[in-house]
């Protein structure tokens, strides 16, 4: 029986990630080269890899089609709670640190705590007619954050590209985005509101509960602990 494993197929969490089998020693092949969304590793017959967008392992591990899978804590999070319960969180590791916050443009100067955000979202109501948008990947998260902070009066707007981006083409008047120095957002004018922040994240060790007996005996659990 084949257990399957989900890598990032793109950056620094997946740079991160293949570290951690070359750690533990586990060679991985792909027979395709670089290019190759496939791999084996080496003496070990009864495993395949699979490089997936990182989002995308959430959904794999919660419809069982993965069996192992390395992603973002923030994006298990932001999954559906019926993937949620399908999935354990095995190790949280020390790389792939960032925080999803709420970000506002540096001229909004009288707004510095959720409770302001709230003030402005009722005025945009009232005046502009209109709900105070927020421009996000994570719109499960931002909403559920928002509401048990009070505030109500705002409208989602999926981003689809780079969310900094937002305010400044209007598109939104505000973002929630995940940071890790905040840099990014300091380069684009805009500031994290300072009870802003919705969720710390790291990288993950998961596994799909229904596999939990095949992943163990993979023998690359403990391994990776």
């Amino acid at each position: 029986m084949i257990t399957k494993i989900g890598v990032p197929s793109k950056g620094r969490l997946r740079k991160s990630v293949l570290k951690e089998f070359k750690k533990n020693r586990y060679n991985l092949i792909s027979e395709r080269g670089e290019r190759d969304y496939f791999a084996k590793i080496k003496n070990k017959v009864n495993i395949e890899v699979i490089y997936l967008h990182a989002r995308e392992i959430i959904e794999r591990l919660g419809d069982n089609s993965l069996d192992i899978g390395f992603s973002g804590y923030d994006l298990l999070k932001e999954s559906s709670i019926n993937i949620q319960k399908k999935i354990s969180v095995y190790k949280k590791y020390n790389f792939g640190n960032a925080k999803l916050v709420i970000a506002i443009p540096n001229r909004w100067i009288d707004v510095q705590t959720i409770a302001d955000l709230e003030e402005v979202a009722f005025e945009f109501k009232d005046s502009k007619k209109q709900r105070l948008r927020v421009a996000t990947k994570y719109p499960n998260l931002t909403r559920d954050f928002l509401f048990s902070k009070g505030v109500t009066q705002f409208k989602l707007i999926p981003s689809l590209g780079v969310t900094e981006t937002y305010p400044f083409t209007g598109s939104s008047e505000i973002i929630s985005d995940i940071t890790s120095t905040g840099e990014t957002l300091r380069a684009n004018n805009l500031r994290v509101i300072k009870d802003g922040i919705i969720l710390e994240s790291q990288a993950c060790l998961l596994i799909s509960k229904k596999s939990n007996k095949k992943a163990a005996r993979s023998g690359l659990l403990n391994s990776f602990i």
